[in-house]
């Protein structure tokens, strides 16, 4: 026996969350991009390495991303959550090293919050769009 589908919430519950959601990726999306570049620039110890390489190699995966974020794209709110994992990873590790604990740290606290909050704005934009269809 199939299981009734669950009903939609309102667009009047959805549309203050929804922009709270957005806010909230686009902020954590410039703020991991700021502390990166930050931290590449200024503070890493990069062992003769130009800086602006690295910074361009670890900025790549977000650069790609951007245009749709901005646009407020759900599909490319979704890939950040699969993209943003890899920042995660490398925060986590960087936090192991006493030398980078605090950018370790930094880095995986703002990954962490990118995730939720895209993960939460494609559920609802989703949701959004399925109640304007007359779902």
């Amino acid at each position: 026996m199939p299981r009734k589908a669950k009903p939609l919430p309102s667009l009047e519950w959805l549309a203050p969350r929804l922009k709270a959601s957005r806010a909230l990726t686009l902020a954590s999306f410039l703020a991991l991009a700021g502390l990166l570049a930050v931290w590449n620039l200024t503070f890493a110890d990069l062992h003769g390495a130009r800086p602006w390489v690295v910074v361009g190699i670890q900025l790549l995966p977000l650069a790609l991303l951007a245009p749709g974020l901005l646009l407020g794209g759900a599909r490319a709110h979704a890939w950040t959550c699969f993209v943003v994992n890899l920042y995660f990873i490398q925060g986590v590790t960087a936090a192991i090293d006493p030398g980078r604990q605090l950018f370790g740290w930094l880095e995986a606290l703002l990954s962490l919050t990118l995730f939720c909050a895209a993960l939460l704005y494609t559920r609802w934009r989703f949701q959004y769009d399925r109640k304007l269809a007359g779902e």
